[in-house]
């Protein structure tokens, strides 16, 4: 029996759910970057030029990257139809939980770990990611039938 299905880049038979979810992971990843490099950018600068303390200027950066993972995210990686008053809504509450996590994770390792903010971003980073993938593909961007 011929195989019926493309493989895409070896990962497997298009149409596959699997694969579509790392897809739509990595759209989601590449968008996140891009709204990561903002929060990195404002953090940075607010540090070493106005010499901000590190947390706040976290939760400032923090709130320039969610405005631009917002407005690629609705677009790139869930292609949403809803009104954006209720998904930008659904978006910001997700993103205040990340935020919530992601200001904990700044305090805890630079205030009781004593480690230097940026590896602490990083890793509070990397929490976040995952923590918004979930909550934007599970709640936020879902459509009725979807």
């Amino acid at each position: 029996m011929p195989f019926q299905g493309k493989l895409i880049q070896g990962l497997g038979p298009a149409g596959d759910p699997k694969l579509a979810l790392l897809k739509q992971f990595l759209r989601f990843a590449g968008a996140g970057a891009i709204g990561t490099a903002v929060q990195y950018l404002v953090l940075i600068v607010l540090v070493q030029l106005a010499w901000a303390e590190a947390v706040a200027a976290s939760f400032i950066g923090f709130v320039c990257g969610a405005l631009v993972n917002y407005l690629l995210s609705r677009r790139y990686v869930f292609n949403s139809s809803l009104p954006h008053r209720e998904a930008v809504f659904k978006f910001f509450i997700v993103a205040v939980v990340g935020l919530g996590i992601n200001t904990m994770i700044m305090a805890a390792g630079m205030h009781l770990l004593n480690l230097h903010y940026l590896l602490v971003q990083v890793i509070a980073t990397g929490f976040v990611l995952l923590w918004n993938f979930a909550g934007n593909k599970s709640w936020t961007f879902r459509e009725n039938g979807r």
